[in-house]
């Protein structure tokens, strides 16, 4: 059986860190704050907002909230963020993506001043991990499977590494972030061919593809980390499920970090800390 990658456990040394942290920074006189930008009601976002109101608190961080109607201008919200940007009090931003479809994305997400970008969405701060620079933040997922290789001690240098999936929350920066750490990444993806054989020759296997339960036993090997980033509703089975299928690929791994419990359980406490970060920077 293969060890697991269990998320909690990091997390929980992460928020004893970040405590630490906030109340060295509260005697010298600062507060790290976090801005939330909300557009209406959606489920995910408040599921998302509970959990972020949690860690915030945990870690004795001020949360500071702007909540707009479904139809609020584009010019008003624009405004508000601007603000944000500009308020030497805010230390990070993160707004509830999609909003509607009224708002260009792009537009949007490099509004954000990238020093407080703690999600990670501003071209500058995609810019920084490419060149090694901290000019603003990771993404806050590609930020967890770093966080859980180095709490498990699994050294990513001169491993293979095969990463299946390139998007700009995970793929690519990760990709990029395990090179940064002297890995030697080959990136997957829907043109890739004999994706199965290139998977199976990995030391460590990062599966980011959004493909439910794609990955079996053709994608592994018996010395083999997966780090399954994925998280999909399965009806059938009535239960949140991974990238990873999970029964078949488990018994046959080193290490494998379940769904739910790995990689997303991680996401929130690493915000607070890049909004942690960004207080220590400014000062």
């Amino acid at each position: 059986m293969a060890r697991l990658l269990k998320g909690k456990i990091v997390a929980d040394a992460l928020m004893e860190e970040n405590r630490k942290t906030v109340a060295e920074l509260k005697e010298k006189g600062l507060c790290p704050t976090l801005a939330i930008f909300r557009i209406g009601e959606k489920d995910s976002d408040l599921s998302y907002e509970k959990g972020i109101n949690k860690k915030a608190e945990e870690a004795g961080i001020r949360l500071v909230k702007y909540v707009f109607d479904e139809d609020v201008p584009t010019e008003e919200f624009y405004s508000k963020l601007d603000q944000a940007n500009k308020d030497p009090g805010i230390h990070g931003i993160l707004v509830f993506r999609p909003l509607p479809d009224r708002f260009n994305d792009d537009e949007l997400r490099n509004m954000i001043d990238p020093s407080k970008d703690v999600d990670g969405c501003n071209d500058l701060s995609l810019a920084g991990i490419f060149i090694n620079k901290n000019l603003g933040f990771a993404p806050c997922t590609a930020q967890s499977v770093i966080e859980i290789l180095n709490y498990y001690k699994i050294d990513p240098k001169g491993k293979n590494v095969v990463v299946l999936g390139r998007s700009l929350v995970i793929g690519k920066p990760v990709s990029m972030m395990l090179s940064n750490l002297n890995a030697t990444v080959t990136i997957c993806h829907s043109r890739t061919r004999d994706v199965e054989k290139i998977a199976a020759k990995a030391d460590i296997l990062i599966c980011a593809t959004g493909m439910m339960e794609s990955v079996n036993r053709n994608y592994v090997n018996e010395n083999q980390t997966v780090i399954d980033v994925g998280i999909s509703w399965n009806e059938n089975k009535n239960k949140l499920c991974g990238d990873v299928l999970f029964e078949e690929v488990e018994p046959l791994v080193k290490d494998i970090t379940p769904v739910p419990g790995g990689v997303g359980s991680l996401t929130s406490c690493i915000l607070i800390s890049h909004v942690i970060e960004s207080c220590k920077r400014s000062a």
